[in-house]
């Protein structure tokens, strides 16, 4: 199933945070932010080494470390459309829970 994301970009809506992501392998994927809410600059880019499992068909636990050394751990369920975020930043823990929408 994981071949099937790659070449794919999504809208991952997270409330403030608005990300653009794409899938350019099962283990890289590249982000736009599109709206950082205070987490990361609007505009940034950055290609991820991603860890990404598939929990079952169209379910898929991701993460990855980012360059500042931000953690993203997803659950991305593109079944219901549906993403539970957990973000690390400067040690402090973000929860969100958001959209998925392929772009």
């Amino acid at each position: 199933m994981t071949r099937q994301l790659t070449g794919h970009s999504y809208y991952f809506d997270l409330g403030g945070l608005k990300v653009r992501f794409t899938f350019d392998s099962p283990t890289q994927g590249s982000f736009v932010v599109e709206h950082g809410a205070g987490l990361a600059p609007d505009g940034h880019a950055e290609t991820v080494t991603l860890n990404l499992r598939e929990i079952r068909e169209g379910v898929y636990l991701n993460s990855w470390t980012e360059a500042s050394g931000a953690t993203v751990t997803h659950l991305e369920d593109f079944e219901n459309g549906t993403l539970y975020s957990n973000v690390t930043v400067d040690g402090k823990l973000h929860h969100f829970t958001g959209t998925i929408k392929e772009a």
